[in-house]
């Protein structure tokens, strides 16, 4: 959240976050969830890397067009590039060390553009027939089933069947980035699952909230549970470390 004058709390002051849900379904999988921040300084990138074993990539704002060769199409589509800087120079270094990534709704956007691929600005004027992907007024309470591709990591933790799951996002993935298979499709085309798991990679994009999907009374117990995809990161972090306790 970029310096706000007329923000109630810690006026005119950057503040950096992580929703409490995501940190607690870390927890929950067997991680030790640290939040990074952006001190604009890749000294400080390089150092907070080496103590890592993993990343998740939470939601957020809307990637800068100018990421993946476009200009915005509209003034409110143009995203935040200081934010995107970051993230673009964290997955570089995470990348390079072959540590698994899960990115969520904005985060796999980016981890896409990052490694070469582009996105739609906006759904419903870019993709024809396109469902109502957000709401604000019923943000988390939306929802749609989204297919499985055969043989991808999604189909192994949740079997063939589709799933249910929450829709928070306007913008999607367009061109896949190489190296990278579609995992899951909603009804209307639009790509909800991106992963490269091979060659020493573990990097997996998904365009709902997992997070959101623990059972309470807003995530929904009719839906599919979100545990599965944390439990698989920590499972690919023990093994990296031999077995070793997260």
């Amino acid at each position: 959240m970029h310096a706000d004058p007329s923000r109630p709390l810690f006026k005119g002051k950057t503040l950096q976050f992580v929703e409490q849900k995501m940190a607690a379904a870390i927890w929950r999988a067997g991680g030790l969830p640290i939040p990074l921040l952006n001190l604009h300084d890749d000294a400080y990138i390089g150092a907070s890397v080496e103590g890592l074993d993993g990343l998740v990539l939470q939601g957020g704002v809307d990637v800068a067009p100018e990421n993946y060769g476009q200009r915005p199409l509209r003034q409110e589509w143009s995203g935040d590039p200081v934010q995107d800087a970051y993230e673009l120079a964290l997955l570089k270094e995470i990348v390079a060390r072959e540590l698994p990534v899960l990115g969520i709704c904005r985060g796999a956007q980016i981890m896409n553009v990052a490694l070469g691929g582009s996105l739609y600005q906006d759904l419903e004027t870019q993709v024809d027939g396109a469902l109502s992907h957000r709401n604000w007024e019923r943000y988390e309470l939306i929802e749609h089933t989204v297919s499985l591709t055969q043989g991808s990591l999604l189909t192994e933790l949740y079997g063939p069947a589709d799933l249910l799951v929450n829709t928070i996002h306007h913008q999607g993935v367009d061109a896949v980035a190489p190296g990278f298979r579609v995992s899951a499709v909603a009804p209307d085309g639009v790509v909800e699952g991106i992963e490269r798991v091979d060659d020493g990679h573990w990097l997996v994009g998904i365009q709902w909230h997992p997070e959101w999907l623990d059972g309470s009374a807003q995530g929904g117990p009719h839906r599919s549970d979100g545990a599965p995809l944390f439990d698989a990161l920590l499972r690919r972090v023990r093994e990296r470390r031999g077995g070793a306790d997260t």
